[in-house]
């Protein structure tokens, strides 16, 4: 193979500042981070030493003061007998929900069949900042002012269990008589996630103004996943208005007001929903924020909903509501049929028309090999084999397309020796002989277009699989995220370049990927653009890059692809397509009769007047 001396210059120019523009970047990042770093420990020590000064002054006065706001509140919401907070778990196959009689509410959720980042159970809605409740105004007599139930304590817990294993809790808060209540009932189902909340008040009409209930609902996403970044990348606010879906990443925008009524308001984490469900609706002027807290909180986001629900008329009623805390998983949120299988991103936006090669074919196919195989890494090893069959026509037809090609190089070489630098005449007698011979030089294009849905179903098939989640499988221990073979942490140029780490599938990936390109050179003919001549090897060059942040599983796939890939392409070639028949295929094409199709005939006009028009200029120049 001969090098073009500029081209090879040209290429390793480019390597140099290729390289030094990631360490230019990567210093002024690193110096910005340490001024930002140092400006942060001088400001954090000046806070700590006034905030050393004055907390002795602040807790005593906020003891003062929160005992005087209690004995009011107690006083004007009747509160009396015990107030302290008392916490009940209730528990079922799936979770252990923690209620509180402050507020009479869930103080937190954990999901029994996911483990957390410190090897404990997935929790959810367990910090401080998360909430649920509303203001409600006084009723005791000439009593003024207003609460909100999270500063109340509902003296009165009831538990029950049905005939059919459904465990109920109900709060309840007394007001100034019997007919003044508030309750809040909720309902753990034997085997299932959604948990129901019903509200049911005794004089409606004395406590709340304008017949709306406005409930306040703080949610704090705490980070599930290895890679915080990754997985606020993957995180959306979703709901459904007006009978219709749709999302919101929690970076292009940070709220959202809703003009019509809105079924659910939910907040997908990678592999996680919380969402909030009105069985009659949230009325319209319903709104929800949200903000990107520190790195430092280890929070995905925090968000702050304000919910408008009417109160029927009357002195008495029930509010319905149901709250899901549980996994992203699209088999078992199509059960719910409230649309929330939409929010898990098997094709969204830009590529939702993925969505249903990865809701009729891939989860389908991948559904049944897991419900016989344990081990994920061979089930998507099945799914690979899987889809190539599928795929089998296309490549036939590719390599089939490559095997002509190549039948034709020495008559290309003849051709390039015969016009030399003139590319142009050397197009145009190019297309002239694989008309002739019955050739279409894209054909081994076009089926590898067919197959680019395929990659983008797969790319969001395998980062929204909960599946996946822990999945082990040789040296990776989690195929939902990168196998972290050599983990370097934050190195100059290797972590502007690759992060803080080296994927072996990824690698591995790469390597099959490269060897694919050898073998596809080595049958198609020698290219006389450089730049084409080389693409096929620096193509996995670049996906070393872009590949190793992927998912484990995503990385393994391509592995497994490739390598079924290359042996095909061995097999075919040289045991299925006969070359000797091709060339008899293409002298008896030659024999037949050609018609020119209009776009032949356009680029052959376009090509002859380019040509006329050079030589006029060659002329003109002598």
């Amino acid at each position: 193979m001969k090098f073009d001396k500029n081209t090879v210059i040209g290429f390793v120019l480019l390597g140099v500042l290729f390289i030094l523009y990631f360490v230019v970047i990567q210093k002024d990042q690193n110096a910005a981070r340490k001024q930002k770093a140092e400006e942060q420990v001088k400001e954090q020590k000046i806070i700590d030493s006034i905030a050393k000064v004055r907390k002795p002054v602040e807790d005593s006065l906020k003891r003062i003061s929160d005992s005087v706001a209690f004995a009011n509140k107690s006083q004007l919401f009747k509160q009396s007998g015990d107030t302290t907070e008392h916490i009940v778990t209730i528990s079922n196959k799936l979770i252990n929900v923690s209620f509180t009689n402050k507020g009479g509410r869930i103080k937190s959720v954990e999901l029994k069949n996911f483990k957390g980042q410190d090897s404990g159970l997935v929790k959810m809605g367990a910090t401080s900042f998360d909430d649920l409740s509303y203001q409600i105004n006084a009723v005791a007599a000439n009593g003024q002012g207003t609460a909100s139930t999270n500063e109340l304590f509902f003296s009165k817990i009831d538990t029950t269990t049905g005939a059919d294993g459904n465990q109920v809790i109900s709060f309840t808060l007394p007001l100034d008589s019997a007919n003044t209540y508030i309750t809040h009932e909720f309902t753990v189902k034997k085997d299932d996630y959604m948990i129901d909340f019903n509200v049911k008040i005794g004089g409606a009409d004395k406590l709340f103004t304008g017949g709306a209930l406005n409930i306040d609902w703080q949610y704090a996403a705490e980070q599930q996943e290895k890679g915080l970044s990754y997985e606020r990348e993957n995180t959306q606010i979703g709901y459904v208005t007006d009978g219709e879906f749709d999302y919101h990443s929690m970076f292009k925008r940070n709220s959202k007001e809703f003009k019509d009524a809105v079924k659910w308001l939910g907040i997908r984490q990678r592999f996680f929903l919380a969402a909030f469900v009105a069985k009659n609706n949230f009325s319209g002027g319903s709104n929800i924020d949200w903000k990107t807290p520190a790195d430092s909180t280890k929070a995905v986001l925090y968000a702050t909903s304000r919910l408008k629900v009417q109160v029927p008329a009357g002195k008495e009623a029930v509010l319905p509501f149901s709250i899901y805390y549980g996994p992203s998983d699209y088999n078992l949120l199509k059960k719910y049929d409230l649309q929330f299988d939409k929010i898990v991103n098997l094709g969204q936006g830009l590529y939702s028309f993925v969505r249903p090669i990865n809701r009729f074919i891939i989860i389908p196919v991948f559904d049944f090999f897991k419900s016989f195989i344990g081990q994920l890494g061979i089930v998507i090893a099945l799914l690979t084999l899987f889809i190539r069959l599928i795929i089998s026509p296309l490549t036939y037809s590719s390599y089939l397309s490559g095997a002509k090609m190549k039948a034709l190089r020495p008559e290309i070489e003849k051709l390039k020796a015969k016009f030399g630098a003139d590319r142009q005449a050397m197009s145009m007698e190019q297309m002239k002989l694989f008309r002739e011979a019955g050739v279409n030089p894209l054909g081994g294009c076009i089926p590898a277009l067919f197959q680019i849905p395929i990659f983008f179903a797969l790319f969001s098939f395998f980062n929204s699989s909960v599946d996946l989640r822990g999945a082990s499988f040789l040296w990776a221990s989690d195929l939902s995220a990168p196998d972290k073979f050599i983990h370097w942490g934050n190195v100059p140029v290797l972590s502007s370049l690759l992060g803080d780490h080296l994927s072996l599938f990824n690698v591995t990936a790469c390597i099959t990927s490269f060897l694919i390109s050898m073998y596809s050179m080595s049958m198609s003919p020698d290219q006389s653009n450089p730049l084409l001549k080389w693409m096929p090897y620096i193509f996995p060059v670049f996906l070393l890059f872009f590949f190793n942040r992927l998912p484990a599983g995503l990385t393994w796939y391509y592995t497994v692809s490739n390598l079924v890939t290359l042996g095909l392409q061995v097999i075919i070639q040289r045991f299925i397509i006969n070359h000797d028949q091709i060339l008899a295929k293409i002298d008896e094409n030659r024999k037949k009769p050609k018609t020119k199709s209009k776009w032949q005939e356009r680029m052959e006009q376009m090509q002859e007047q380019q040509k006329n028009m050079r030589e006029m200029q060659q002329k003109n120049k002598r």
